[in-house]
């Protein structure tokens, strides 16, 4: 009976993880390009449609938020501001109106700049990881059923995380469509909500990078029989997001950035309830 589970999993193994290791290689842009692929399904561009309707939105709220917070600072002196220059305002306006409209580009260059990057990290595992396919068959098959039941193991982390960066590239999409949106915040001092927007934006990209590294490090490491290396590995690229979030969103304590991120969203959504009344 073991032997007939063995040569089962090894069937599953050797089939999956062939499959793994060319997917790899498009799985980057997929995460930071995820409308290109929904486009080719279904035939339009999701998120050239929806940019510009947000963009169209956003500009309009920024125009409007200008000209309220100029009116109630510097002709009614209500608020803290009201002691500041106005270029500081004005420069806080086109600031803000800059992102909005050239973040697109800028978008463009960082996601060609991780899509290279990412490259060299893949074709680097890659080098220091040579593996033989048969060597990996011929070593699953001799050390037991243990051994097949981490290879299965490791091939559903890995689906997983393949679900993960799916998620992943929806995320990026939201973010990449509501940035007008959050460029409002740019128009106050403290930069608003954009700046936690810009950090789980700064997240997301690098989560993508480390993530892939460690999935391809995981397959290296599992077909050179390297077997709870690279299980380990996969576990912790499906456990690099909460790892990041430590490091690349500032704020004093967890339980804080929850708060301020929770303040700064309703704060972003009763200020376009009131500029649209």
């Amino acid at each position: 009976m073991e032997i007939i589970l063995v040569v089962l999993i090894v069937a599953l193994l050797n089939g999956a993880i062939a499959y793994i290791d060319s997917l790899l290689e498009g799985i980057v842009p997929l995460a930071l390009n995820a409308e290109l692929y929904m486009g080719t399904v279904s035939g339009t561009n999701i998120a050239s449609t929806l940019t510009n309707v947000m963009l169209g939105f956003g500009v309009s709220l920024i125009i409007l938020k200008f000209i309220k917070k100029g009116f109630d600072t510097y002709v009614l002196w209500n608020g803290s501001d009201a002691e500041e220059e106005p270029y500081f305002l004005v420069i806080n306006f086109i600031k803000a109106l800059a992102v909005a409209i050239s973040f697109p580009i800028i978008y463009g260059w960082a996601a060609s700049i991780i899509t290279d990057m990412s490259s060299k990290i893949l074709n680097a595992v890659g080098d220091a990881t040579g593996y033989s396919w048969s060597a990996w068959v011929t070593g699953i098959s001799s050390l037991g059923l243990v051994t097949a039941i981490f290879g299965l193991i490791f091939i559903i982390c890995y689906f997983m995380l393949y679900f993960q960066f799916l998620m992943r590239g929806l995320e990026m999409l939201i973010l990449r469509v509501g940035i007008p949106l959050a460029c409002i915040g740019l128009l106050d001092n403290d930069s608003g909500v954009f700046k936690n927007y810009l950090a789980t934006f700064s997240k997301s990209m690098l989560s993508v990078v480390v993530q892939i590294a460690l999935a391809k490090l995981g397959v290296g490491l599992m077909l050179n029989m390297h077997v709870f290396w690279g299980v380990a590995s996969m576990v912790l690229a499906l456990k690099t997001p909460r790892f990041l979030s430590e490091f690349v969103i500032p704020s004093s304590s967890s339980g804080s950035s929850a708060i301020n991120n929770v303040y700064h969203s309703v704060r972003l959504v009763g200020m376009a309830k009131t500029m649209m009344r």
